[in-house]
């Protein structure tokens, strides 16, 4: 008679195990991603960015997949594909201890 309400429990508690892992690791992965994307598709010319390789400039041409940015003064053009884009505007961020550490 136990030996069925233990069955019972296990599964229930793996259930609520996967729950709680979608909720705090996978659904905010996914409005990350989300954001990231719309943030993307919203560039327009003249807009602020900075790429994951930390390059900044300011934007001159944007087709499909690729973004075309002037790095300053100076009117170097670099293209790049949009995904490599991190943020709008000029990231000022400095890396965190862990990510100077490798």
């Amino acid at each position: 008679m136990f030996e069925g309400m233990e069955g019972m429990s296990m599964i229930l508690m793996i259930v609520v195990f996967i729950g709680i892992f979608y909720f705090l690791m996978i659904r905010p992965e996914q409005k990350r991603k989300r954001k990231a994307a719309e943030m993307r598709d919203s560039l327009q010319v003249g807009d602020d960015v900075t790429t994951i390789g930390g390059m900044v400039g300011k934007v001159v041409s944007v087709k499909d997949d690729f973004v075309t940015f002037e790095t300053g003064e100076d009117r170097v053009r670099i293209r790049v594909a949009k995904w490599a884009v991190s943020v709008k505007g000029r990231s000022t961020e400095e890396p965190t201890d862990q990510a100077k550490k490798g």
